[in-house]
């Protein structure tokens, strides 16, 4: 049974040594888009705030969950891509600085749950099935956040989040978080009613003062249109769903762009069809025609930026809103 927060009608999210006042998990954005100043306003408003890891190296991992921790007492996790070179190295890292939680997607590591229980660190599973949801919790997930072809990056699916939630929840006896294509406080009750414990929502908390890409980066948000919701094929292996812009148009004629004489080799395995490392960091810095602006699918809904104080009571009083309406069989 869920317990109440302040908020009337919305619930704490509880998992393990997790007791956050709302449902409410900020995604984690590579690269550079999920920093230490969101994930710590976002946990400062009562909800669970993440930095993402890939991208950046041990040192600047490290640097970014200190300076959350200055910045917020509340619940911070931390993200990073199984496709990631340094993984390992950064997972240990921030399992080191006693960071509360680790998200793993884009791949499966059984490893990670072993580091989990070595640092006393909840590991979050990324999952996009109730076989991969069951597998995980097998062995020593904290929590599984399924996430549908709605999500913005890389994906692993190409259903509906209301579609695989429901199998999941039912699949598996530990938390599940919903992701893709959470927008507001209606999506929110959706997923609660659906058997949800909370959300994950990263495009929402693009278009925050606190979001430390650049502005055209987020203004890209608010100026384009929803056919502008694409998917390419990223190097990782995965589609992944950006915002159509000058380099998607050349990837989806799938012209081989890279033109970089020296691979960073930060992932695992890659097609070497474009640099992605290089197309998220010219995106995040501010150029938006030859960078990956990566996107879920509804950023359409989100008409103004806004500091994630408001953005929170905004989700907030949505969700209330919505739940009253369904008390009065409005909707």
């Amino acid at each position: 049974m869920r317990e109440e927060s302040d908020s009337k009608l919305m619930p704490q999210l509880n998992i393990g040594h997790i007791h956050a006042k709302f449902p409410i998990i900020q995604g984690g954005m590579a690269v550079r888009v999920a920093t230490a100043k969101l994930a710590a306003a976002v946990a400062n408003e009562g909800a669970i705030g993440i930095i993402a890891g890939t991208g950046l190296s041990v040192q600047a991992l490290q640097e970014e969950i200190r300076k959350a921790r200055g910045l917020t007492s509340g619940y911070i996790g931390v993200n990073v891509l199984f496709a990631a070179t340094q993984f390992a190295q950064l997972v240990k890292a921030a399992m080191i600085e006693k960071i509360d939680f680790i998200v793993s997607g884009a791949g499966f590591s059984r490893d990670v749950f072993a580091w989990g229980r070595e640092f006393n660190v909840p590991v979050f599973s990324m999952a996009s099935s109730a076989r991969v949801g069951k597998l995980s919790e097998k062995m020593g997930a904290a929590a599984i956040i399924v996430e549908g072809k709605e999500a913005g990056g890389h994906l692993g699916t190409d259903r509906s989040i209301f579609d695989i939630l429901p199998e999941v929840v039912s699949a598996v006896n530990i938390p599940v978080i919903a992701a893709g294509g959470i927008m507001d406080g209606c999506d929110i009750a959706r997923a609660l009613e659906c058997g949800a414990s909370g959300v994950q929502m990263a495009t929402r908390f693009v278009a925050s003062e606190e979001c430390e890409a650049s502005d055209k980066f987020k203004e890209l948000y608010l100026s384009s249109s929803p056919e502008d919701s694409v998917l390419i094929d990223s190097p990782v292996g995965l589609p992944g769903r950006a915002i159509r812009n000058r380099l998607t148009e050349r990837l989806l004629e799938h012209k081989n762009l890279l033109s970089t004489q020296e691979c960073q080799g930060c992932l695992k395995h890659c097609t070497h069809s474009f640099c992605i490392l290089d197309a998220l960091e010219k995106a995040v810095d501010g150029d938006i025609e030859n960078g990956l602006v990566f996107s879920g699918e509804f950023f359409h809904r989100i008409k103004e930026i806004l500091p994630v104080k408001k953005i929170i009571a905004q989700l907030i009083h949505e969700y209330e809103q919505c739940q009253k309406k369904v008390n009065w069989g409005q909707v």
